[in-house]
């Protein structure tokens, strides 16, 4: 039987200007504006770890801010994924990893690998590159989603591979990205029917 999980609401980011007065209430502060977040929603993706490391202090403080039961969604840095071989990332994965995540302790959530559109499914790279994901950092445990935005990664070596390694595929509400639904049903029924379970 498959195991309950969780759904979770969330956004990405929690600096917003335009939700002030909104959302957040007239007059909150803005370095209150996490806690504040954190108190209405399950989960908010960090964004700014995409484009450049961040202190441990920092990740620290996001912990603080946030309730018991609240998660943070990581992006990956772009260094560890917008590049032509993938299975030569792991020096950028280490470096991502080692900036201070574990910090966050059981508010890290899933760490998400998201791929350039113009990123073509190559097999045997990304397989070497999901290879390179760890399944635990420094005694915390790790999830890994990735978030390919080609449609040649419409295939089903490449769902296979994922749900091998316990990688999750980010399901994106944009039509200019690949629609996954009917390729993953595809793959678990005919697990089902070969009495895989």
């Amino acid at each position: 039987m498959a195991q309950a999980g969780y759904i979770r609401a969330g956004i990405g980011g929690f600096t917003f200007e335009p939700w002030r007065g909104v959302f957040y209430p007239a007059g909150l502060k803005q370095a209150d504006e996490l806690a504040y977040a954190s108190r209405h929603l399950t989960s908010i993706e960090i964004n700014s770890t995409y484009y450049s490391s961040q202190k441990p202090e920092t990740f620290a403080k996001w912990k603080a801010a946030t309730p018991e039961g609240f998660v943070f969604s990581l992006k990956a840095s772009r260094f560890c994924t917008n590049r032509k071989i993938l299975a030569q990332a792991g020096e950028s994965i280490a470096k991502f990893l080692g900036q201070g995540i574990v910090e966050l302790g059981d508010r890290l959530g899933p760490i998400l690998w998201q791929f350039m559109p113009t990123k073509t499914f190559d097999a045997a790279d990304f397989e070497a590159f999901l290879d390179l994901l760890p399944k635990t950092y420094e005694g915390l445990k790790l999830r890994h989603v990735v978030e390919v935005r080609n449609s040649s990664f419409v295939d089903l070596a490449f769902v296979k591979m994922c749900r091998h390694r316990n990688v999750a595929i980010c399901v994106s509400e944009n039509d200019r990205y690949p629609r996954w639904a009917q390729l993953i049903a595809a793959t678990h029924s005919a697990k089902v029917s070969a009495g895989v379970r």
